[in-house]
């Protein structure tokens, strides 16, 4: 299985501090947010866990093509606020999303790929195909 993990940053955190400020009092909207993974393989098949806190289990796209297996998820939130006396309004779009792209073996089952959420964690099993399990030891008889 493959991990291609990037880096997008350019710049030293101190440029992103000069030539990216938020001139107009409100926070930045830029987030970029990659999850952590765990990945486990045992005699049964592989284990994915990401941790995604605060997401609900509608907001995961878990898709299969030609063993590559991609996990995203897009979350918008809008809020607004403004004061009674004012005419000044304020509104603030916040989105966050994230893709993880993962090259499966040719060991794994697509077919069998499962996917839970709970506390914070996406779990996804990966069983292996029945030709990839491990055989028992067995006793050769010589002639």
């Amino acid at each position: 299985m493959s991990l291609v993990k990037r880096n997008n940053v350019v710049y030293p955190s101190f440029f992103d501090e000069v030539f990216n400020p938020d001139w107009f009092g409100g926070t930045e909207n830029k987030k970029s947010f990659v999850p952590p993974v765990n990945i486990k393989e045992n005699d049964n098949g592989f284990s994915l866990e990401l941790a995604v806190p605060g997401m609900k289990k509608d907001d995961f796209k878990v898709e299969i093509d030609k063993n590559v297996l991609t996990v995203s998820a897009e979350v918008k939130n809008e809020k607004e606020a403004s004061k009674e006396n004012e005419v000044y309004s304020r509104k603030e779009f916040s989105f966050s999303s994230f893709k993880r792209v993962f090259t499966l073996p040719d060991t794994v089952n697509n077919d069998e790929i499962n996917a839970t959420y709970e506390a914070g964690v996406l779990t996804l099993a990966l069983p292996k195909k029945e030709e990839a399990l491990p055989k028992p030891k067995r006793l050769i008889d010589i002639a």
